[in-house]
């Protein structure tokens, strides 16, 4: 018998120190690589995102682990698309420069499945 649940992934994403440091053209370039990775995530076969959270009004500065930036929690239907996600960050070019996202901002994938909580 198999079952082909989906995976419940929460993507949290940190802005890191580079991302601070670059003067503002180079962060309006890492602002529309970033948007191009959230659209990627989006448009990958089978995701469906369920929701997001920004988390900036109160995490201020670069994030390197928890507290997160920002989460992205979406069903995935397996590991593969996952890291396919996840390697959006090695591949999404930074403007016309040599730099790709992971320069400013790292992931890490949280795979579990969704919790079923029943009515007595």
């Amino acid at each position: 018998m198999s079952d082909n649940k989906a995976l419940r992934v929460l993507f949290c994403m940190g802005i890191n120190q580079n991302f601070f440091d670059a003067p503002r053209e180079e962060q309006l370039q890492v602002w529309a690589a970033f948007s191009a990775m959230w659209n990627g995530i989006h448009d990958l076969p089978g995701v469906n995102v369920l929701g997001n959270m920004d988390d900036d009004q109160s995490m201020v500065g670069p994030s390197d682990g928890f507290p997160w930036t920002t989460y992205l929690l979406a069903d995935v239907p397996d590991i593969q698309t996952v890291h396919a996600a996840c390697n959006l960050f090695r591949t999404t070019a930074v403007g016309e420069g040599p730099y790709k996202l992971w320069r400013y901002a790292k992931v890490e994938a949280r795979v579990g499945r969704e919790l079923i909580i029943q009515r007595a």
